[in-house]
């Protein structure tokens, strides 16, 4: 993922759409409901919870990088 398709991916989370993607072989959503946002892996279905989607890029984490330390290296 380049540079701007992370900040599109930012922007469309931030207005309702919800995605998946893949990071080193394991696929993961970003969904959300009314109240929250959840950054979750599929396979165990471990769930990171944030109110807001900015929260969510801000402090998300995968194998305990940060999000935008790893968009370069994220499938989607």
């Amino acid at each position: 993922m380049s540079l701007n398709e992370f900040i599109e991916l930012k922007e469309r989370v931030a207005i309702g759409e919800e995605f998946s993607f893949n990071y080193k072989n394991d696929e993961y959503w970003i969904s959300q409901n009314p109240d929250r946002y959840y950054l979750t892996r599929v396979k165990d279905s471990f769930t990171q919870e944030f109110n807001t989607s900015e929260v969510l890029f801000e402090n998300g984490t995968i194998e305990g990088r940060l999000l935008s330390e790893i968009y370069m290296d994220i499938d989607w």
